[in-house]
């Protein structure tokens, strides 16, 4: 089938990003969230991200202005999807919620219609069991920040059919993205390996072993990172390598243990970019303060 519109549910930091590769790619594209101030957010954002992209000669004006054409936003999901060609789930990672989301699209959107979850843990073969069309259903794992990161892990349920995961793979194809196809297993590839970097990076910082900084700058300059694991955990925002921590440590076993230092951050309301303040501090704009 041809898709021409997209559908992205979610309006944080991983919704709006997806938003922006979405109209840059020439789809139709609405972003819908519950709060309207949340979707006012994205849509400055992605407007300034534009205007960064024209500054620096990655994008020309009508590049810009047929992005910014391509995006709009919505209150009433059930009304969206009715018309809609493809949807992307991007809600937290909350299974209460995501229930809530697909069970409100399965059910207003056309039924031929396939449905992808930017989930970094959750099971999609679960996810595709709140749905009547668990074989149209698979996880479409996108990484922060989406305009740069070239990958999507394309995750299949017991029941995903081939047929989905191809049409999964010509929408991120067409968004300017790798891809690679992942069976079902608790953290896929990605988050799996993030997750235990990063936590064994606290527990380092916890022991006292080195500095934030001096951690991070072993592990890009000695390792090759493009960036350590200390500010990805700030990028990505604690409390979600907090709840991918906790649901490994669940499903995989002790190696996964949350660091103590980890969940103190959390209950202090120290999460990240998002919060100002995590591993280290940032200024309104989310840049960082350097000491």
């Amino acid at each position: 089938m041809t898709i021409n519109s997209i559908t992205v549910v979610g309006a944080g930091v991983m919704g709006r990003g997806i938003a922006y590769v979405s109209a840059l790619a020439g789809f139709q594209t609405t972003l819908v969230d519950v709060s309207q101030d949340q979707l006012q957010n994205a849509l400055d954002e992605m407007s300034i991200l534009a205007n960064k992209a024209v500054e620096r000669g990655k994008l020309s004006n009508i590049e810009a202005g047929n992005l910014v054409g391509n995006i709009q936003t919505s209150l009433e999901l059930h009304t969206v999807v009715k018309s809609t060609d493809f949807v992307i789930e991007a809600v937290p990672e909350k299974r209460d919620l995501k229930k809530h989301v697909l069970e409100t699209v399965d059910t207003y959107a056309a039924k031929d219609i396939v449905i992808a979850s930017n989930t970094s843990t959750i099971s999609p073969t679960e996810l595709g069991s709140y749905t009547k069309r668990s074989e149209k259903v698979a996880a479409m794992h996108f990484f922060n920040p989406v305009h740069r990161m070239r990958l999507v892990e394309i995750v299949k349920g017991l029941e995903t059919s081939s047929e989905t995961v191809t049409i999964i793979r010509e929408v991120a194809e067409r968004m300017g993205k790798e891809t690679v196809e992942v069976n079902e297993f608790p953290g896929f590839v990605t988050s799996r390996i993030s997750a235990m970097v990063g936590n064994e990076a606290f527990y380092m910082l916890q022991e006292g072993v080195a500095t934030a900084e001096d951690i991070d700058k072993a592990i890009k300059l000695g390792l090759n990172y493009p960036m350590g694991p200390l500010e990805l955990g700030d990028l990505v925002g604690l409390d979600t390598r907090l709840n991918n921590l906790k649901y490994l440590h669940e499903t995989l076993g002790e190696k996964f243990r949350p660091a103590p230092l980890l969940e103190q951050y959390v209950k202090a309301g120290r999460l990240g970019r998002k919060t100002g303040r995590g591993v280290y501090e940032y200024s309104k704009d989310g840049e960082l303060i350097k000491k």
